[in-house]
């Protein structure tokens, strides 16, 4: 059985190192130019780092390769050859070539749970995209809880789909946003990885493929391999141009998968905005895959660039319900503390993951539930989510300004919303740049821990979450890194002792 789980036609490939070329275009070391095998290797192996080819793709036939870069057969052979023994390509006689990294490729260590509080002091946690909390507005919404509770307390507190009322304000948002929707397509759950793990089990059972775009969020994927599903990259299109429609249709033809995770609003952690016109595509190629397309709306509302027009939710192109799963979550939008999210599906669905929930959590909190009920209830959740923007705002440019000064070789694109800073560090390595980061006192999750198998070791993901004299203390302490990784020096007895957490 073959051991790759997408292809990459010719043409596609040609086109991908075509956009590389004026990054990688020039003289080899020494001034001296790379012989042509040599240069496509680099380019396929660099494709691979960055994501842009996932990992497990099968590559085209040498002939097919050489008729579309136009260079000899030969040339592709001494390539291929060279990507095998480095260990980024893998071969069977009759089932192909498809990529890979090596054994020996640094993959990240640790998972990307936020520090305790108290073990902060000098170190700059740059690894959760989260804010604190949008006061007076929280303590507002639980007072309102706590006033709203005693005919709850005289219940047993147990309620799977969600409280009636909260199921009901959730639908009335919907409707309002031109989707037209009933408490029945809403059940209330313990925030968005809470939905996401219950629609894990419902529709994709261990060894199903799932296909994920790459760099996709890191827990999301985490949780996926724990549930035992076969992940099939997609490359994101470059820069913030959202996805790739031609990819997109060609990996949910081939391979077929079960289900579908994307963010189509705000991308975690690249910031891509997908428009109405992607949105429409991708809804229509998996309505003709089979493929249930989930969708992750928790970084919607968190638009930076006030004169943005949004385009309508992915699940505007669905209105039979039978493709879009959507979820939704307070803990961007408001505070990560709140742990509400909610699933918004078709009846049936909901009612098959509510039965389903009786295995796990049983339901979710019902004083947090009222928190967000008297919240959109009583416009707070606008007032507060305007806060979230407006800081949210602050420290994207801020940490922007800062990096442009300290690390200007540095590559980013500014998303104009989310909470994240997808960023490009200039041929260093991101793991390495994490393990000496948090030395030097700043802590950062490293590009791999987006990806699938080890790709996007160049990159960093920063998210939005100091400003002022902190945010240039940040993009400085990793400045420090950056030359510590370039010189070779990554020790801890190599960080300047002011820094060391």
């Amino acid at each position: 059985m073959a051991q790759w789980t997408s292809a990459v036609g010719a043409t596609q490939l040609a086109r991908l190192l075509a956009s590389q070329q004026t990054r990688t275009a020039g003289p080899g070391a020494g001034g001296r130019r790379l012989p042509a095998y040599r240069a496509l290797a680099d380019g396929v192996r660099l494709l691979v780092l960055e994501g842009r080819v996932p990992v497990a793709a099968r590559l085209p036939a040498e002939r097919e390769l050489a008729t579309a870069v136009a260079v000899s057969r030969t040339t592709v052979a001494a390539a291929y050859e060279s990507l095998r023994a480095e260990g980024f390509l893998e071969s069977r006689r009759g089932a192909g070539s498809w990529t890979a990294v090596p054994a020996g490729n640094p993959l990240p260590a640790r998972g990307l749970e936020p520090l305790p509080p108290e073990t902060l002091g000098s170190m700059i946690d740059l690894g959760c995209a989260a804010l604190t909390a949008p006061e007076p507005w929280l303590t507002r919404a639980v007072q309102g809880a706590l006033e709203e509770l005693p005919p709850y307390a005289h219940t047993h507190g147990d309620y799977p789909a969600g409280l009636p009322a909260l199921r009901q304000a959730l639908a009335d948002r919907y409707t309002s946003r031109g989707i037209p929707t009933m408490p029945e397509q809403i059940m209330v759950t313990t925030g968005a990885m809470g939905a996401i793990d219950a629609i894990c089990h419902l529709l994709a059972g261990r060894g199903e493929r799932i296909a994920v775009e790459a760099p996709s969020y890191a827990n999301i994927l985490q949780l996926m391999r724990e549930a035992g599903a076969r992940l099939v990259p997609v490359a994101m299109a470059e820069g913030l141009a959202g996805w790739d429609l031609p990819v997109w249709r060609e990996v949910l033809r081939d391979a077929a998968p079960r289900m579908a995770y994307v963010v189509a609003d705000f991308h975690n952690p690249t910031g891509a905005l997908a428009d109405e016109d992607q949105r429409r595509q991708l809804v229509a190629a998996a309505r003709s895959a089979g493929t249930v397309l989930v969708v992750d709306e928790t970084m919607a509302e968190l638009k930076l660039d006030p004169e943005l027009e949004l385009p309508r939710p992915v699940c505007a192109f669905d209105p039979s319900g039978s493709t879009v799963v959507t979820v939704g979550s307070a803990s961007k939008a408001f505070w990560a503390g709140l742990r509400i999210g909610w699933v918004r599906a078709a009846p049936d669905v909901i009612r098959s993951l509510v039965a389903a929930r009786a295995y796990a959590d049983l339901g979710t909190p019902v004083l947090e539930q009222l928190a967000v009920t008297w919240l959109l209830d009583t416009g707070g959740w606008e007032a507060a989510v305007d806060i979230r923007r407006a800081q949210a705002r602050e420290n994207r440019d801020a940490l922007v300004g800062a990096l442009r000064e300290h690390l200007p070789e540095w590559e980013f694109t500014v998303p104009r919303g989310g909470l994240t800073l997808w960023v490009r560090t200039g041929g260093l390595s991101g793991s390495r740049l994490a393990e000496v980061g948090e030395r030097v006192g700043v802590r950062v999750p490293s590009g791999p821990r987006f990806g699938v198998d080890g790709a996007f070791e160049g990159f960093v993901r920063l998210p939005f979450t100091v400003s002022g004299p902190l945010a240039d203390a940040a993009a400085s302490r990793l400045a420090t890194a950056a030359r510590l990784v370039e010189s070779g020096a990554t020790g801890v007895a190599d960080a300047p002792r002011s820094f060391v957490a």
